[in-house]
């Protein structure tokens, strides 16, 4: 039995992240970087395939209780025993080239005996390394793939069952540290680092970071949650954030719906760098722009919709057949066929990106003109196309109309930098034409007046959330009654316990896939802003309550939510939904004081 997707905490040092359970167990870590093989891949298969679990000896369930150190993501677990408490405190320190997993066990009250189970498993829990002894410690080899394992002298550590084990007893104050190390094999042993002191200065490094938040309204610690979420998944290197630092934890248990999430998709670029700047992460803001513009540098008929950590285009999708996959959801995949598709949303979302980033002040940088520009002539010549639309459908091409929208949205910033800034020059009555011509097909090809909604795709009577974000991109005035009337047939069609799916699954064959999927968490989180927008507060605050609600114990929210087994969907966590709160709280409670 896996346990479930949200009964696990994230800890992580920028260029990757581990998942830890309530358990104690490490059960996913993906080293050096956050798109590299696991070496603990538990969560995706069994305990044969790599992971690490510290406890009380003898106790097989999840802990007492749990919580990050506030304002930190540095995770404390605590168990109640017989014999006393002890604490497990997980972080990994901010690295300037090999990466750390620090674990430290202390005593809380009386005396509890605890035990190690550690098993790395290389490439994806496939390969079981060499280990040996070295230097005083533990040191294991495999190919490319070197770890040391650090613990104190005292502490008894033994090799069974291709495992590395380890027993000793803390009293209260007395404390016990391990330090795992990565670096690659043919290089030396890194330097050592002092746990105690990794700990000290990652909880200060937090707070000062969790500091400059100007988010002063109601749930201001789940919206910082939130935005340290998100800084977790931003690989330092380069400003990229990846949209979860997991693959293959299904949207439906059991089914076929799993993705290779840790890379970075355009599709979050305007939501991102509006939830950074409107927070007070200037810099941050600023290095996700520039991996935004390092990454579509080139042919614009070569713009994709998703890029590696550092902008590698190539995702190469393939399955790996020796792991069951979260509650036997097969296949486990690694990369993403989807970054093969059409999309044309990305060019509004890139534009978008760059006119958000010149009206905020960011500091210019001067080719980013001639990048627009280069995208907006390829747009002009092919915004006629199908595309695989937002949710990268792998039915077939078709007139999406959220598509159009943001085509018209790529459209309209460029028409509006030009006449606001004389010295700029592109063709000004060309977009201008362009971007009426696509505004009225759009009220006209995806408008059903029968029902007073805009549709999914032109002709479809199918309906899709992305739709809600039409008055948010400034496509109509969120008091048109084709506005009001979306809104509403997106909650009525498309709702499922108070929530909204994406599209719908039943009977239809958009996405060329079997089965179906959860609600989708950044989805309500936008009928809530729609709700905003649209007149009607109370509801919005109302659906943003019970969306706050849904985050698991220590604040983090999946992809998918099932309303009926009450339990989180797809990969963990996810940054689109931790997006999805903090512009919502922005939007909803920017101008109020926490009370």
């Amino acid at each position: 039995m896996h346990p479930r997707i949200e009964d696990y905490a994230l800890i992580g040092d920028e260029q990757t992240a581990a998942l830890v359970g309530r358990d104690g167990s490490v059960d996913w870590l993906c080293l050096p970087r956050f798109d590299s093989a696991a070496c603990f891949a538990r969560l995706l298969g069994d305990r044969h395939n790599g992971h690490w679990r510290i406890a009380p000896k003898g106790v097989e369930g999840a802990c007492t209780r749990r919580a990050y150190r506030p304002d930190t993501l540095v995770l404390d677990t605590e168990w109640e025993t017989d014999g006393g408490a002890v604490r497990v405190t997980d972080l990994m320190p901010q690295r300037d080239r090999h990466p750390d997993l620090v674990r430290i066990v202390e005593g809380l009250r009386g005396r509890v005996a605890v035990h190690s189970d550690l098993r790395l498993r290389f490439d994806h829990g496939s390969i079981v390394p060499w280990m040996r002894r070295a230097d005083g410690h533990r040191v294991a080899i495999a190919g490319p793939d070197a770890v040391w394992l650090r613990s104190e002298p005292a502490v008894r550590t033994w090799g069974e069952d291709f495992a590395t084990h380890s027993e000793f007893t803390v009293g209260e104050g007395e404390s016990v540290a391990f330090v795992l190390t990565w670096h690659p094999s043919h290089e030396r042993r890194p330097p050592l680092i002092d746990p105690r002191e990794a700990l000290r200065s990652s909880v200060e490094d937090w707070r000062a970071w969790a500091a400059r938040c100007r988010y002063d309204g109601p749930h201001r610690d789940i919206v910082i949650r939130s935005l340290i979420t998100l800084k977790a998944l931003t690989y330092r290197p380069t400003g990229g954030i990846v949209a979860a630092p997991t693959t293959s934890l299904p949207e439906q248990l059991g089914g076929v719906r799993n993705w290779d999430y840790r890379y970075c998709w355009l599709r979050d670029s305007t939501l991102t760098l509006g939830a950074l700047l409107s927070a007070g992460y200037q810099d941050e803001a600023e290095a996700w722009r520039d991996w935004l513009l390092r990454a579509v540098a080139g042919d614009p008929a070569d713009l994709q919709i998703m890029y590696g950590l550092g902008g590698e285009r190539r995702l190469t999708e393939f399955e790996l057949p020796w792991l069951s996959g979260y509650a036997r959801s097969r296949p486990v995949r690694v990369g993403n066929e989807a970054v093969n598709q059409l999309q044309l949303d990305v060019y509004g979302e890139v534009i978008d990106s760059l006119a958000l980033a010149r009206a905020a002040g960011l500091p210019t940088k001067p080719h980013v003109w001639a990048i627009q520009c280069a995208l907006m002539s390829w747009l002009s010549e092919n915004w006629r196309q199908p595309d695989e639309g937002l949710w990268e459908v792998r039915g077939g091409r078709r007139q999406f109309v959220h598509s159009k929208v943001m085509v018209w949205v790529a459209a309209d910033r460029t028409v509006r930098a030009l006449e606001e800034n004389p010295q700029l020059r592109g063709d000004l009555a060309g977009w201008r034409a362009m971007r009426d011509e696509v505004h009225r097909e759009v009220c006209e090809k995806g408008y059903d007046p029968e029902r007073n909604t805009f549709t999914q795709s032109y002709g479809s009577r199918d309906l899709d959330a992305a739709l809600l974000l039409i008055p948010r991109l400034g496509f109509l005035p969120p008091d048109d009654p084709r506005v009001v009337g979306t809104v509403d047939a997106v909650r009525a069609e498309l709702g499922h316990g108070g929530l909204v799916r994406r599209y719908s699954t039943d009977g239809t064959t958009v996405d060329g896939l079997p089965g179906d999927e959860g609600t989708f968490l950044a989805c309500s989180f936008w009928l809530a802003h729609a709700l905003e927008e649209t007149g009607r507060p109370e509801e919005a605050r109302e659906l943003f309550e019970r969306l706050v609600g849904l985050a698991n114990d220590v604040g983090l929210l999946a992809e998918e939510y099932d309303p009926v087994a009450g339990r989180h969907l797809g990969n963990f966590p996810q940054a689109f939904s931790h997006l999805g709160l903090v512009n919502t709280a922005l939007a909803l409670y920017g101008g109020e004081k926490a009370g």
